[in-house]
């Protein structure tokens, strides 16, 4: 018989050993039982604990200490892997000073009788990093000094209690889901010295009696939803060292009174409402090491006070309204590394002093007005490794010395009007992964030079105006996306192009190149995106392209191509956009996948035939024989006969539960119809009417209102959709309602019936237990849940698209229609088919969830249900909702998510929620690849985004491997 995991006797069993001992006066049998039961609470996988045994003194136990008086005084078990609940009997040790229990899988509730077993000798508690929930336990604890239990999952208030504990120099409560206001008690521990209560959802407004705790050190209160003002008290708090505010809804000006805090070396402002100009008192600071005002509404110039922060390290005054040009004094600052100022209205030129900083590594001051020239001297430190000037207006040539440059790793000049040849210089920087200078006036060959870029990811020479042959080599074998399209290269396609194993994007369009497409391209497995149309290409079209595994989309059009296309092409499900036209191709079009529906436009100007009515092509004329003709005769007869036959059974069982009933009350007269035979056998119009009461409101919109409903005689819960706008709905489209009744999918809301009349109507659908909305769950999700729920939509929207006949749009694809169960398994609610109706009601234009070319249109496709996904990726990832008020009308949650992709910072745009999770860090990958197909799903050209089987194919198997993607042309900064 397999031996269980040895563990010691049970307590009693123990302690009678003990009795037993000699020793056992010497020992203390009230704290090894306490000890026990703690042990006996817990599971230990890795046997942290197993000398926890009578054959040794409990003082020699792993984790624990003991003081002069062999008590128990420390117990420290921190990222032991402990799971279990959290037993209160430690707190009861009479003399325990210290418990370290973080970085574990502890779970439950913390004991709530925690302060009152705890002795007043507990000085430093610390429950961080685990899996608790629960609120947080009230009392008093005269000793207590540190508190730490930030990265859990507790809920509810602070509560007010907290301010007895009078000794408490740190409390840390940051990363969990607490609600309600801060509370003015903290303000009586006046001897606080660290207060954290960052990435919870507390609101109100910052407490101004935070002004009396003059001992504060450190305040970070980020990541939350406070609102108001930042308080002037702030500024009496003349010990404190680091002010982080970040990710609030903070409004109002910069106060003055912030210069007093002579100490201040840390201050984070960022992705808040401020306005205003920067107070002139802030660069009195000149201890500051780091300031970051980023992402706000602040306006004026930033003034040559700044050389008074000589010991300014980091810089981040991005994303504002500043003006004027950037500050000469910039260039005396000895200490400053890291200056961003990027998508401001700055103008001039770049001064020519930065040249001068020692230890620049980086620089970005993309998205303004910029004129000039690239000063010559911007890596004089030699450690410059981020340059980002791209979406300025600045002109001549690069600088040569930047090819001296040894140091840089990523490189943006795109979008100016820089001329002149590209250095030969700069093809030897070893360490560029990243470079990118398209949309310039460059000129020139670039054959000619031996390119030794080995460290090379992303090349982008697109839009310039450069000549001759492609090189052979850019030296690396690392490229990921290759772009020279909108040039003036000739020649053939290298063969050597198949050699990039890694190419996952490659744009040679709109160029001069002839000659065949080279077979062994089809040697790029990873390739997804390959554009070669807009050259003089001939030969016939690569069979091979048939088996590259994830090629999302191919463009060979407007070239000299000629033959059949290879009758394979399109049977790869990534395979969703093709453009052959305008070549010299015969023969039928491939039945295949890719080619079903295919838009006339991207077969015409050939010699084709075949495909649906969608391509445009005359149908193929094939001769048959007579008797395979009768062959398929009989067997399409056979079939026929046979579905007729199985479609009578289901219809006749169907039928009495989908009939249509009419039902008269005092209201009027009321259709009434069910789609499945367990909903109209329990559920009567009183049931649905009953439900729609103010008290069983779950939430109110635009669209409707949904109610909780429950028929009282079968017990059996549903939800209803109330519609007002019943009048405008022609009768044709109640007909189509049955189809959607039949829809059948674990991750679709069934609709389950319809009840109306002229002037409203009911939709009925299944009640999930334990189900919130999208927004409602969102907070603190791990990456690995918010995945799961990502695929959930892709595999509903998949069925909608693909498996229905016709195919089902959703039209919203808003988070308020995404329902998730207990097992965070999504569902999407289905409404009304917006496409029957005459006009797209006003309540989806409305949505900010909704498609550009749909608000002009007001065409509902399966395109603009993929910007929708698309939005609700980017929701997922970044915990921002295209609904909050900092994206305007100049820029929207898309274009900030371009921007922050591209910069691959992820501290920068990935939720709190996800980064306070351990794993976060092992996924920061699959994270950012998730982020590209998002953008991919968001791109503005709906023919460019990709369908909803391609979509759920790759978020369900992509990350099943170690490297994935979705080449995508950003045209986004940094």
């Amino acid at each position: 018989m397999a031996m269980k995991e040895t563990q010691p006797c049970p307590s009693l069993c123990w302690l009678m050993l003990m009795l037993l001992s000699p020793c056992f006066r010497m020992l203390h049998a009230d704290e090894v039982e306490l000890l026990w039961s703690f042990k006996s609470s817990v599971n230990d996988p890795f046997q942290h604990l197993s000398n926890w045994n009578p054959s040794l003194t409990f003082c020699k136990w792993q984790g624990i200490s003991c003081g002069n008086n062999s008590r128990v005084n420390v117990i420290d078990l921190s990222s032991k892997n402990i799971s279990g609940k959290l037993s209160s009997s430690i707190f009861q040790l009479p003399f325990i000073e210290t418990i370290n229990l973080s970085s574990n899988q502890l779970a439950g509730e913390i004991p709530h009788d925690m302060f009152s077993a705890s002795r007043s000798s507990l000085r430093y508690l610390n429950l961080s990093n685990n899996n608790l929930t629960g609120s947080i336990p009230a009392g008093p604890n005269p000793s207590l000094e540190i508190f730490d239990l930030s990265n859990n999952m507790l809920s509810g208030k602070i509560p007010e209690e907290i301010g007895s504990l009078s000794s408490l120099k740190f409390l840390d409560l940051g990363g969990n889901v607490l609600v309600g206001r801060i509370p003015i008690s903290i303000t009586n521990i006046t001897g606080l010295q660290v207060l954290t209560l960052a990435s919870n959802q507390l609101v109100g407004v910052i407490p101004a009696e935070l002004g009396r705790l003059k001992s504060l050190k450190w305040i970070y209160m980020g990541y939350n939803n406070l609102s108001g003002e930042i308080p002037n008290e702030i500024g009496q708090l003349t010990s404190l060292n680091h002010l982080d505010l970040v990710y609030n809804n903070l409004t109002g000006e910069i106060p003055s009174s912030l210069g007093n805090l002579s100490n201040l070396q840390y201050l984070f402002l960022y992705q808040n409402k401020l306005k205003g100009l920067i107070p002139r008192s802030i660069f009195d600071l000149k201890n500051l090491v780091s300031l970051d005002l980023s992402d706000n509404s602040l306006s004026g110039q930033i003034p040559e006070l700044i050389i008074q922060m000589q010991n300014l390290e980091i810089l981040h005054l991005f994303s504002n309204n500043f003006t004027g040009k950037i500050p000469t004094a910039l260039g005396s600052l000895p200490r400053l590394q890291v200056l961003q100022l990027w998508s401001n209205k700055l103008s001039g030129e770049i001064p020519k002093d930065l040249g001068k900083l020692n230890n620049l590594t980086v620089l970005d001051l993309s998205t303004n007005s910029l004129t000039g020239k690239i000063p010559g001297g911007l890596c004089n430190s030699g450690y410059l490794f981020k340059l980002i000037l791209f979406s300025n207006s600045l002109e001549g040539e690069i600088p040569k010395s930047l090819g001296a440059c040894r140091s840089l790793q990523r490189v943006r000049l795109q979008d100016n009007g820089l001329s002149g040849e590209l250095p030969p210089e700069f093809t030897k920087l070893s360490l560029v992964y990243f470079l990118d200078i398209s949309s310039n006036h460059l000129s020139g060959r670039i054959d000619g030079r031996k390119w030794e870029m080995y460290s090379l990811k992303m090349l982008n020479l697109a839009r310039n105006r450069f000549s001759g042959h492609l090189p052979n080599s850019f030296g690396s074998n690392k490229l990921e996306n290759l772009d020279l399209s909108h040039n003036g290269f000739s020649g053939p396609i290298p063969h050597s192009f198949g050699n990039l194993l890694e190419l996952m994007q490659l744009k040679l369009n709109e160029n001069k190149l002839f000659g065949n497409i080279p077979e062994n391209l089809c040697s790029c497995n990873k390739l997804v995106s390959l554009d070669l149309s807009h050259n003089h290409l001939s030969g016939q079209l690569p069979t091979g392209f048939s088996n590259i595994p994830v090629l999302s989309q191919l463009d060979v059009s407007q070239n000299q191509l000629s033959g059949e296309v290879p009758r394979n092409l399109g049977t790869v499900e990534s395979l969703v956009e093709v453009n052959i036209s305008h070549n010299h191709f015969h023969g039928s079009l491939p039945s295949t996948g890719a080619f079903l529906a295919i838009n006339a436009s991207a077969v015409a100007g050939n010699d084709l035939c075949g495909g649906d009515a969608s391509s445009g092509l005359a149908p193929c004329r094939r001769a048959r024989s007579l008797t395979r003709w009768l062959v398929v005769v009989y067997f399409l007869a056979g079939f026929i006969l046979l579905a007729i036959t199985a479609f009578s059974i289901i219809f006749l069982r169907r039928r009495k539960h989908m009939e249509l009933k009419k039902v008269e009350n005092e209201d009027g007269v009321w259709e009434l119809q069910f789609f499945h035979k367990k909903v109209s056998q329990s559920m009567t119009i009183d049931d649905i009417f009953s439900s729609t009461k103010q008290e069983n409101v779950i939430s109110s919109g635009k669209e409707g209102i949904l109610y909780n409903g429950l028929a009282i005689m079968s017990n059996m819960q549903f939800v209803v959709k109330e519609i007002r706008v019943v009048h405008s709905i022609p009768p044709s489209v109640w007909a189509e309602i049955s189809e959607f009744g039949m829809l059948q999918h674990p991750n679709i809301v069934k609709l389950t019936g319809v009840c109306r009349s002229d002037k409203v109507a009911y939709l009925v659908y299944e009640y999930i237990d334990g189900s919130k909305t999208l927004n409602e769950v969102l907070r603190n999700l791990s990456w690995e849940r918010r995945r799961k729920i990502a695929v959930g939509i892709a595999r509903a929207l998949r069925y909608l698209h693909c498996y229905c006949f016709p195919s089902v749009t959703v039209g919203n694809m808003s988070p308020e229609n995404v329902t998730i169960d207990g097992n965070d398994e999504p569902r999407l609610r289905v409404n009304l088919p917006y496409e029957l109706l005459p006009t797209v009601p006003e309540c989806l234009i409305s949505s900010t969830y909704v498609a550009p070319e749909t608000r002009k249109t007001k065409e509902v496709t399966e395109k603009s249900d993929m910007y929708g996904f698309g939005l609700i990726l980017i929701q997922l990832l970044t915990g921002k909702s295209p609904d909050d008020p900092e994206f305007g009308a100049q820029e929207n949650i898309v274009e900030w998510a371009r921007y922050c992709y591209s910069d691959c910072h992820l501290d920068l745009w990935v939720d709190p929620g996800i980064r306070s999770h351990p794993s976060s860090s092992l996924q920061q990958n699959h994270i950012v690849e998730a982020m590209n197909l998002a953008l991919y799903c968001t791109a503005t050209d709906p023919t460019a985004r990709p369908g909803a089987s391609h979509v759920y194919t790759t978020l369900h198997t992509a990350f099943k491997t170690t490297s994935w993607g979705l080449a995508l042309n950003c045209s986004s900064p940094s």
